[in-house]
């Protein structure tokens, strides 16, 4: 079948029927139609139709040899530095349609499967692995046009590394049996982004000091298995007005709480089991994190340029734009964009072929890239808000233009270079972006994408290459240097 339509792509998840859980209520009905996913599906449903899209059908699918189905682009193993090239392409139409504030969009979790795919050889002949499973499913989602959400966390009860979660009834989702069916999970994770609203949910075990052979797991299921549900914390959707909301009421995506009530894993979706050495490397020694990084760079860059623009028409519209501390503002979100599109071109440059002749980007410069953004992001929200000033605040809703105090608003709201209606929108867009309760929860999702910003750090300066530098000035000085 290949690449679906918006349409194709809602009607299906409205035939899932998951079990989703919202303020106290279970969701009934078609889940496209409730107030805080209807915005959000129908933004993903555009991307889905941008890949028909007659003039971008190149630049967002591709064909398999021999088959002439059209195929997501997400999906593609790239071979070449141009394949690798063509997929950020393709990311970055997507990106651009949502402005880089979509964190889930579908290729997010189709290059997560297609790494995971690639590199499934680590699994082969290894205890409770199954390499041929994540494959099946890789063609399944090709096929298809699967969508995925995914669950890595376990709950924070107790964040000391040495604590073992250990408590009577699961609390951390583990396998409590197997049988001739599969595993029996219960228990819960954290944070599945878009819960849900997806054909599959994809768990696997992230890395960690301490694993029970319990937890030490990864599959993919539907998200409508039986046992599963989707707890969903409160929408940050403003509304469904886009004059007030313009981005909540579009791309607010919602994350939740994922709880295994003696769920079912069938055997031929287990990719691992009881296993603590395979759950420990996995992630870490396939392609996903450089995939992922890839991806995740190249959507930020696209929300660097979006957060310029946004400056740049702020003080434009106040007329402030020839003050030197406005101009250093400015020039501090466009260093961070040009050292985010650098250092992702010098990833892409770098890339080599990897054991399994999967062309990967070259990880440093993605690291770095995932260490700067958790700074500078906060930074650009505040710089918008110190642009906006007041104005930020005081701002009058749609309704409020309707109404017979239409030419007060007109009368004292006007701005330089565009009426008082224009200077609303805009300052309800900046709003929005940084203030709003989605703002801010873009915010702390930028500041822990990739899991602790100090955890972050330490790993880059563990994997970077600094014998070669040591070494040099070693030689310099004539030291005799002891070497652990």
């Amino acid at each position: 079948m290949g690449i679906i339509s918006g349409k194709e792509y809602i009607d299906r998840l409205n035939k899932l029927e998951s079990e989703i859980w919202f303020d106290g209520e279970k969701i009934k009905g078609r889940i496209s139609e409730h107030f805080a996913f209807k915005g959000v599906l129908k933004t993903k449903a555009s991307l889905y139709d941008l890949q028909n899209d007659p003039i971008l059908k190149d630049e967002m699918t591709f064909c398999l040899p021999g088959q002439r189905e059209r195929i997501g682009l997400s999906y593609m193993q790239p071979k070449t530095k141009d394949d690798l090239k063509r997929k950020r392409k393709m990311m970055e139409h997507w990106a651009r349609a949502t402005h880089g504030l979509m964190g889930r969009s579908p290729d997010y979790m189709n290059t997560a499967v297609m790494s995971f795919a690639s590199s499934s050889a680590i699994l082969n002949n290894r205890e409770n692995c199954f390499p041929e499973n994540i494959q099946s499913l890789y063609k399944k989602a090709m096929e298809e046009d699967l969508s995925f959400t995914h669950t890595f966390i376990t709950p924070q009860v107790n964040r000391s590394q040495f604590y073992l979660g250990m408590s009577e009834k699961p609390i951390s989702a583990k396998v409590i049996k197997h049988n001739q069916n599969g595993l029996i999970i219960n228990g819960a994770r954290l944070l599945a982004t878009q819960g849900g609203l997806t054909d599959e949910l994809l768990v696997i075990s992230a890395p960690k000091l301490y694993f029970n052979k319990d937890e030490a797991f990864a599959f993919s299921i539907p998200s409508n298995t039986k046992g599963l549900r989707f707890i969903c914390r409160e929408s940050f959707t403003g509304g469904e007005s886009s004059f007030n909301h313009p981005l909540s009421s579009r791309y607010e995506e919602m994350d939740s709480i994922v709880v295994f009530d003696n769920t079912l894993v069938p055997w031929d979706r287990v990719f691992f089991y009881n296993n603590v050495e395979v759950a420990t490397d996995f992630m870490t020694q396939s392609s996903f994190y450089i995939f992922a990084y890839h991806q995740v760079v190249s959507r930020q860059i696209v929300k660097a340029e979006f957060i310029l623009g946004v400056a740049q028409l702020l003080v434009e519209a106040i007329n402030v734009v020839e003050y030197q501390h406005i101009q250093e503002k400015l020039s501090e979100i466009i260093i961070g964009l040009e050292t985010m599109k650098s250092l992702l071109e010098r990833a892409e440059n770098d890339a080599i072929l990897d054991e399994w002749g999967c062309m990967c980007p070259s990880m440093i410069p993605l690291q770095v890239a995932s260490n700067i953004f958790p700074r500078i992001y906060p930074r650009f929200c505040e710089i918008i808000q110190l642009i906006g000033a007041s104005g930020m605040i005081s701002i009058p809703t749609e309704k409020d233009f309707e109404s017979e105090i239409r030419a007060d608003l007109d009368q004292y709201l006007q701005a330089y270079s565009m009426d008082a209606e224009d200077r609303v929108k805009l300052f309800r867009l900046a709003w929005d972006l940084t203030m709003s309760p989605f703002g801010t929860r873009q915010t702390q999702y930028e500041r822990y994408f990739f899991g602790d910003p100090i955890r972050l750090s330490s790993d880059l300066y563990r994997s970077y290459l600094k014998e070669p530098h040591v070494e040099k000035i070693t030689k310099f000085l004539n030291l005799k240097r002891k070497t652990n």
